[in-house]
């Protein structure tokens, strides 16, 4: 990267798995929002023209040379934002569903609220239209999961619109899910008593391209998360009984 970070340095990732149709408008977006920030595409060895469109919207590429996933991915973006010295990241996926007129609240807040994460949230205001049946079942179901675990509420424990500050990426550049990442980063942020707040978002319809998310996967993704929650459970009460 040609930018480097250092005290109060915000840095804007953007993971992309073949979003050329949407890449570009999101860099726009963002770049019309908070001009002169820079702009990460870490893309997740596309197979269509990802990087190009990117580059040519003028965002910086990280290009992975292996497909990681979206957890990889995201990973990625933390490590090299942390060994470059930025303080705080916010992170929104390339597909478009992320207002990025949002991302203000988002560093305005994770600045004033010395929270180590905030979450652009769906439904404090409203319900999202945009999330399918089975996606909005299984959103319901983590938050009866997490309450217990976390200690308190969280709404959209499965959003992509979040932003992190500099202790939350030291964390996460060495630890980090590599699937589904959301909701096990979050039992993470438990294990080290960090705390998290969530601000209203807005969500839109993906600008183009499908969600990998299909009804069979929606199942895989439950069971799958439930594991690493158990499994990032079982580490903190094995690592306290340790003590």
């Amino acid at each position: 990267m040609t930018h480097s970070g250092g005290p109060g340095s915000v840095l804007i990732i953007v993971p992309a798995y073949n979003e050329e149709g949407a890449v570009g408008g999101v860099i726009a977006e963002i770049q019309a929002t908070v001009p002169g920030v820079p702009v990460l595409v870490i893309d997740d060895c596309s197979e269509d023209a990802t990087i190009v469109t990117a580059r040519a919207a003028g965002a910086e590429i990280l290009p992975l040379p292996h497909h990681l996933g979206l957890g990889g991915a995201v990973q990625a973006g933390y490590k090299l934002a942390f060994e470059l010295g930025y303080e705080y990241v916010i992170r929104l996926d390339g597909d478009g569903q992320h207002d990025p007129r949002d991302i203000p609240v988002v560093l305005d807040t994770l600045r004033s609220s010395g929270c180590e994460m905030v979450i652009g949230s769906r439904y404090i205001e409203e319900d999202s239209n945009h999330t399918s049946f089975l996606r909005s079942v299984g959103i319901r179901f983590f938050r009866l999961v997490l309450r217990p675990i976390l200690g308190k509420p969280v709404l959209d424990p499965t959003s992509g619109f979040v932003g992190v500050n500099r202790a939350a990426l030291q964390v996460f550049s060495k630890s980090f899910p590599l699937e589904y990442p959301e909701i096990e980063a979050l039992v993470v942020l438990k294990r080290r008593a960090f705390r998290f707040i969530e601000v209203p978002c807005r969500v839109r319809p993906r600008a183009a391209g499908m969600s990998t998310i299909t009804p069979v996967r929606s199942v895989y993704y439950i069971v799958h998360v439930l594991l690493g929650v158990l499994v990032n459970i079982l580490r903190f009460e094995s690592r306290r009984w340790r003590r």
